[in-house]
């Protein structure tokens, strides 16, 4: 297969590649499977920027291996598309949280003061539900009315 690139096309690519190796290795480190899987390839593309133009965006280290120079890893697109990510992560995960500790404690409750006399909703409906609400909550006042108690629950 051949394909041809601009020299933007080929930085947008770089682009992608480092974003992409950032989300593999950002918080597990390179030395995990899904890492090594694809550091063969990474090298391949930052080996092949010096031709296509796009040598201001690739350095090497002393071991021999090539990185995304400054200009690309902290160019402020990237930055931007980083940031963002790691936001969406952050509320995806801490609604989905809350509604999975806020179903188990009213599942609990349920148990107790009403064992088997009502059906009880699916959990998926209850949690869609619990969500909805976190969401509601998160969207109009952002962390401003959380409250961590330690060594609590809330």
């Amino acid at each position: 297969m051949k394909a041809s690139f601009t020299a933007k096309e080929y930085r947008q690519l770089l682009e992608l590649v480092h974003l992409g190796m950032w989300a593999v290795t950002s918080y597990q480190g390179e030395d995990t499977a899904a890492a090594k899987r694809y550091f063969d390839f990474d090298q391949k593309l930052l080996d092949l920027a010096i031709d296509a133009g796009c040598a201001d965006l690739v350095e090497k280290h002393e071991d021999g291996s090539l990185q995304p120079s400054p200009k690309l890893s902290e160019d402020d697109r990237v930055r931007e598309i980083q940031n963002e990510f790691q936001n969406d992560v952050f509320w995806h995960e801490l609604v989905a949280r809350l509604a999975d500790r806020d179903l188990a404690g009213d599942q609990a409750k349920r148990g107790l003061e009403t064992p088997g006399v009502e059906p009880t909703p699916s959990n998926d409906e209850l949690l869609k539900r619990i969500e909805a609400r976190y969401w509601d909550e998160f969207e109009k006042n952002d962390l401003a009315n959380v409250v961590v108690l330690r060594g609590g629950r809330g």
